[in-house]
């Protein structure tokens, strides 16, 4: 986990203006893409479709300063400001291994 970000669980459920969680699900026939206010729903969502068994992204996007700032800190401030304009802040990819029937 990047130094800048804050702990997922310390998100919980709060909603960040001006940060949002895009999921993305794209195998060989299909692609879907949801967008979350919410960091608690788009891990949901991204665990739902990777257990599909395709690699999921779930990336955060950020809007602003105000927004880069209470997702992550100053840390995630200054990575803002060097490119405001980038599209993808933060790319977690989340991978599940269907291990079957454990006994």
């Amino acid at each position: 986990m990047p130094k800048y970000m804050k702990t997922p669980t310390a998100l919980g459920g709060v909603r960040i203006k001006d940060v949002e969680f895009e999921v993305e699900f794209a195998d060989r026939k299909n692609s879907e893409t949801f967008h979350y206010d919410n960091w608690d729903e788009a891990c949901g969502q991204a665990v739902r479709m990777a257990a599909s068994g395709s690699p999921v992204h779930l990336d955060v996007l950020i809007y602003s300063e105000a927004g880069a700032r209470k997702w992550g800190g100053e840390d995630a401030v200054e990575q803002y400001l060097d490119d405001p304009d980038a599209s993808v802040s933060q790319r977690i990819i989340v991978k599940a291994d269907d291990q079957g029937r454990v006994a």
